[in-house]
């Protein structure tokens, strides 16, 4: 069994347990009485004179790194990456593997007025509503962590959440998977979530199969201004950058770097 065979099994547990305590009656309840998403997709479209937009990532930890940041305050980092110009954040709500909570994703919607992406191993429609109560924008929908079938269900069901999504990719099936969907933002994820290995030769390879009318967006393994050059020249129009963030000294200084602001 890889990482994110034994993650997936792992989230279906929980989230049984969050349905027995909170009825999803409740969650679109409370959906409902909020105002809309706010625009995921256009806040990632480059503006004229822009080469990259940045997904900034509140992270608490990782499977493959273990601790960032112990102490991390969810809103103060948010609060720190809007200011220095992010033009969305993601936040990690899994428990168990990187330490994040709903109410990290909560704490963030009340601190920003950006476009936020809650960061979940989505399997279920449970979770979709759960994400649009807490205040999500847009949700994380991983291809490999679901069939076609159910990838099409949860995408369609996150429109009628209110939804925007990200959908991502490690491969060119899947590329096509989440084109064959209608996802407008698609993702090439660098690291392998059955290994945890990352390398941007995924993005060189893929980001050229995601059409430009789309949003094609690099994650993981970018942590300088070169890794940033590198994926863009190979189509991103944004990028999702986390452990970098977390453990910059300067998160000012870092989010113009990876932002190629003065390149």
């Amino acid at each position: 069994m890889g990482v994110l065979d034994e993650i997936v099994s792992h989230t279906r547990a929980e989230v049984a347990g969050r349905r027995a305590a909170r009825p999803l009656s409740a969650l679109r309840s409370a959906s409902r009485a909020l105002p809309p998403a706010l625009d995921f997709e256009g806040a990632l479209r480059p503006a004229a004179g822009e080469r990259v937009r940045l997904i900034a990532e509140v992270k608490r930890a990782s499977p493959s790194r273990g601790v960032l940041s112990a102490a991390l305050d969810p809103a103060a980092q948010a609060r720190a990456y809007a200011a220095a110009g992010a033009a969305a954040l993601s936040v990690l709500t899994d428990e168990k593997y990187f330490h994040g909570t709903l109410g990290d994703l909560a704490a963030v919607r009340a601190a920003v007025t950006l476009p936020v992406l809650r960061k979940e191993f989505i399997l279920d429609e449970y979770q979709l509503w759960e994400s649009r109560a807490a205040g999500a924008d847009a949700v994380l929908l991983i291809v490999a962590a679901l069939g076609g079938g159910l990838l099409r269900e949860l995408f369609q069901a996150a429109k009628g959440a209110g939804l925007g999504t990200l959908v991502e990719a490690h491969t060119a099936r899947e590329v096509e998977e989440a084109l064959a969907v209608g996802a407008r933002v698609v993702g090439v994820n660098n690291r392998d979530l059955q290994t945890l290995e990352t390398d941007l030769a995924a993005s060189v390879a893929l980001l050229a199969l995601i059409p430009p009318e789309h949003v094609a967006v690099s994650e993981s393994g970018i942590s300088t201004r070169q890794d940033v050059e590198r994926v863009v020249a190979a189509g991103a129009q944004a990028v999702l950058v986390g452990e970098a963030l977390v453990r910059a000294g300067d998160i000012a200084a870092k989010v113009r770097e990876l932002t190629l602001r003065g390149s």
